[in-house]
């Protein structure tokens, strides 16, 4: 079962015209016969070329490709410089950016860590004796993008290590100085910036190669409540002068599907399920993503096992299947009804997913008939959109109901 679906110049040479050499005095005068030119020299262009290509089809040929490349890679160099080098740092002070320049080249161009890291580092000293705001999102987003290229090489304990330098530090400001009259609007921004930080350490302490679940969980969970928490606040206090919104809707539910995600992963489904339900609770129905929400849920559902409640009995497994068909069949239904331009890849892996999940439904009611139905449907689904995994997994289905 699986619930995942988952930015010159031309020089141009002249020949000079020369005067006719004077004879000297006393020197005897050659006179040279004037030629008329060949015929073939008279000849356009347009037609030496054509002939010229008749004799080497294969090399002007070749010859034509190279230059095309060459100048597809001049405009392709031009827009990278513009777009990236130039158009990324114009909102810090010159001396700053021209470090950013230098160390985006080596993370995304020329890749070499040890100097990428070391105009990083220059950047943030030359902006702190500029006086610029550590705080601001561009000085925030210069360390971010330092952990991100310590992540592309998986270096992910260093890229663990500046993140929690980044949160720490904001943490700090907001407890000492985001009370304070005037600090309303940044301790907002600073503070959602945190959260942000928070669920990616979460994610990269759950890395494969990390694997340091209750450390992930932490961080995870703090990145919920923390927005709940402010949520709650202003709904109780109402919002102040200059504070301005919080975290959207959106951003909200990514929080909560985050950890949702990270229960799934420690089979503690019981957990998971109600993270999901609330994070579908924020996102629109026409909105691809809660076809995703609906198939998580579901498979929360199909695989809880929570541990007994006194004085409650258990869940029966039929009913846990029966809600979980449910929200399956709903995500279905949703993304049928979701039209073009909101309509994308999301909603056909969806579909896709959805399908091959109401089979295990299927087949764990030992309805053998429709489970072997269903993932022939999933598994046309997910060929038709290049889907791979959802192949994979329909292919296993049908295997494993054929055996039965």
């Amino acid at each position: 079962m699986f619930s995942r679906a988952l930015r010159r110049s031309v020089l141009e040479s002249r020949c000079a015209l020369r005067r006719p050499l004077t004879p000297s005095p006393g020197r005897p005068e050659f006179s040279l016969p004037i030629r008329s030119p060949p015929q073939s020299r008279q000849r356009s262009t347009r037609a030496a070329a054509k002939e010229l290509f008749q004799q080497y089809p294969y090399s002007v040929t070749a010859a034509a490709i190279s230059i095309l490349i060459g100048a597809g890679g001049l405009v392709y160099a031009n827009y990278i410089y513009h777009s990236y080098i130039i158009g990324a740092f114009h909102k810090f002070p010159e001396p700053v950016a021209v470090k950013l320049r230098r160390a985006l080249y080596y993370t995304n161009i020329s890749l070499s860590p040890k100097d990428a890291v070391k105009y990083y580092r220059q950047a943030l000293e030359v902006a702190d004796e500029l006086g610029v705001d550590p705080f601001s999102d561009e000085i925030l987003g210069v360390k971010i993008q330092l952990a991100s290229l310590m992540e592309k090489i998986q270096q992910y304990p260093k890229a663990i290590e500046v993140l929690e330098i980044v949160k720490r530090d904001c943490l700090r400001w907001v407890e000492e100085l985001g009370g304070k009259e005037g600090n309303e609007g940044k301790r907002t921004r600073v503070l959602g910036k945190t959260v942000g930080i928070s669920v990616k350490l979460g994610e990269l302490y759950a890395n494969e190669y990390v694997m340091e679940t209750e450390a992930a969980e932490e961080q995870l969970v703090w990145a919920v409540e923390t927005v709940l928490k402010e949520k709650k606040r202003r709904e109780d206090e109402g919002v102040k002068p200059g504070e301005g919104r919080w975290m959207t809707d959106e951003e909200t539910g990514a929080a909560l599907e985050s950890l949702g995600h990270h229960y799934e992963q420690k089979n503690q489904h019981y957990l998971a399920a109600p993270l999901f339900l609330q994070a579908l609770a924020l996102i629109p129905q026409t909105d691809c993503h809660s076809v995703i929400l609906m198939n998580n849920l579901s498979i929360s559902l199909a695989q809880q096992d929570p541990p007994p409640t006194p004085g409650q009995p258990p869940a029966s497994r039929p009913a846990l299947i029966a809600n979980a068909r449910v929200w399956a069949n709903k995500a279905l239904s949703t993304a049928a009804a979701i039209p073009p331009p909101e309509r994308n890849s999301e909603c056909d892996t969806g579909c896709a997913v959805a399908t091959h999940n109401l089979g295990e439904f299927a087949e764990m009611d030992g309805d053998v008939a429709e489970a072997r139905r269903r993932y022939g449907e999933a598994r046309a689904l997910a060929e038709a959109i290049g889907f791979a995994e959802g192949v994979r997994n329909a292919k296993e289905g049908l295997r494993r109901v054929e055996r039965k």
